[in-house]
């Protein structure tokens, strides 16, 4: 009954704390928020250029540049929008309700890996704390990828330290469908492979298993080869792939940095590459190795936004990190900081909103 009980305030934290944030700014906000809108289009229209014209969207953004936002979110917001009678903005409140369900998912299957990989003696706090790095509590709150995302991915890591390769593949695969980075699983869980064999001399065929996740990368641009009839539509889709030089955030004259004030991101790097070196002896390989990996090449991504970027290696933070984040002195100081983090997400979410007036398009 106890273990109900963690599931349950679990789902609570994350109902409640979105709530408030909704309440706080309103639901045609929260609709705005990049780039929530621009998965409906796929949602609605699965990529068809043709159809793409027929919404006579407000932005001049090229039909490929969709082909940017991958498959399977828009693939469960319209799954969402068929089953549920949640009336004319069906699309929009799916797109949200998909984010929020996949956000309790992620937290309560955190916490089930942490009790049954023995990580903490706290599971239920280090859960609780996962939902309040302030740019997750925003983004698991609008629409967006990243909740579904990172579910998938300690998924995949989960079965894959089960020795469930394909199972591992699988949702490695999947995590390849909803954003591009989880390709990255695939090289980590390449070097734990490399690993066992320069020290067992063993080699197992279930290993195979992880190509289920470039296949899953396949499977898009297979759908953009059949919709755009261009299979690396993904690449043509216009200024979207950020990887540049390691550093190369630190330019304000790109587009998508803009600003000078990027003090903060020194910080994300600081907290997560100490934790890749806290995971270095971990007997859990390819949480170390998925993290060194993720890590790298978050160094090279040219995009103000790292914070989010990045947001994948948080859960080995909390893992790595565990004692401290547990603690009575870092409990105070986050009882003391909850309300400035709420006010970050408020003042976040009036700000980044996409210029929408015409709603037509995303009904």
């Amino acid at each position: 009954m106890r273990r109900i009980y963690s599931y349950l305030i679990l789902t609570l934290i994350v109902l409640i704390s979105t709530f408030i944030l909704w309440g706080s700014v309103g639901f045609l906000t929260i609709y705005k928020q990049y780039d929530g809108p621009l998965y409906v289009v796929p949602a609605k229209t699965f990529y068809d250029p043709l159809k793409i014209e027929e919404l006579k969207l407000e932005t001049n953004l090229s039909n490929e540049y969709f082909a940017a936002h991958l498959p399977l979110y828009p693939a469960l917001i319209r799954l969402m929008s068929l089953i549920s009678p949640i009336g004319e903005l069906r699309y929009l409140k799916s797109m949200v309700l998909v984010n929020l369900f996949a956000t309790i998912g992620l937290v309560l299957f955190f916490y089930y890996l942490l009790k049954k990989f023995k990580l903490t003696n706290n599971p239920l706090l280090l859960a609780s704390v996962l939902l309040f790095l302030p740019r997750f509590l925003v983004v698991r709150s609008v629409g967006a990828p990243e909740s579904l995302f990172m579910l998938l991915i300690l998924l995949s890591l989960f079965f894959f330290e089960k020795t469930q390769f394909w199972l591992a593949g699988l949702f490695g695969g999947l995590a390849t469908m909803t954003k591009a980075p989880g390709i990255l699983l695939f090289g980590a869980y390449g070097l734990v492979f490399i690993e066992k064999l320069i020290k067992d001399r063993k080699f197992n065929w279930n290993w195979f298993g992880i190509f289920l996740i470039p296949l899953g990368l396949l499977t898009v641009f297979g759908i953009y080869g059949v919709q755009y009839k261009d299979f690396f539509a993904y690449f043509h889709s216009g200024d979207n792939i950020h990887l540049v030089f390691p550093y190369s955030v630190f330019n304000f004259q790109k587009s998508w940095v803009g600003t000078a004030w990027l003090e903060e991101i020194i910080f994300y790097y600081f907290i997560y590459g100490l934790a890749i070196i806290n995971l270095k002896d971990s007997k859990y390989r390819s949480f170390f190795y998925f993290g060194l990996v993720f890590f790298t090449a978050t160094l090279f991504v040219q995009h103000r936004d790292i914070s989010r970027y990045s947001l994948p290696l948080w859960p080995l933070a909390l893992i790595a990190f565990e004692k401290f984040f547990t603690s009575k002195k870092f409990l105070i100081i986050f009882v003391i900081l909850l309300p400035a983090i709420f006010l970050y997400a408020y003042n976040l979410l009036l700000y980044n909103v996409m210029p929408i007036s015409d709603w037509s398009a995303f009904l």
